[in-house]
C-alpha cells in the first residue's frame, strides 16, 4: 500500500497511549490499531479530523504517500 500511516509517531510526540487516543476520538482501540498499523482500507474524514484535533496536527502529519517498487511487484519487469 503506497499510503503510510504515522499515527504512532504523533502518539510518541504527544506522549499519549493508543487507548487514550481511541477514547478521545470515540473509536475502539482495536479499530484505531487497524488504522495505526496501515491495515485500514479507508478512513472517514470525521475520524481524520478528530485525530488531527486531538493530536493537534495536520493530516499530512498522519498520512504520507510512498512510491511502490514496481520491479519487486512485477516478476516480468525483474527479468527485463
Amino acid at each position: 500500500m503506497p499510503i503510510a500511516v504515522d499515527i504512532d509517531v504523533m502518539l510518541a510526540k504527544r506522549k499519549m497511549s493508543v487507548g487514550e487516543l481511541a477514547d478521545r476520538i470515540g473509536i475502539t482501540p482495536a479499530n484505531l490499531a487497524v488504522l495505526k498499523n496501515g491495515r485500514a482500507k479507508a478512513v472517514r474524514f470525521a475520524t481524520l479530523a478528530a485525530l488531527c484535533e486531538v493530536l493537534d496536527c495536520q493530516p499530512g502529519n498522519l498520512l504520507r504517500w510512498e512510491a511502490e517498487d514496481t520491479a519487486a511487484d512485477d516478476p516480468a519487469s525483474a527479468r527485463a
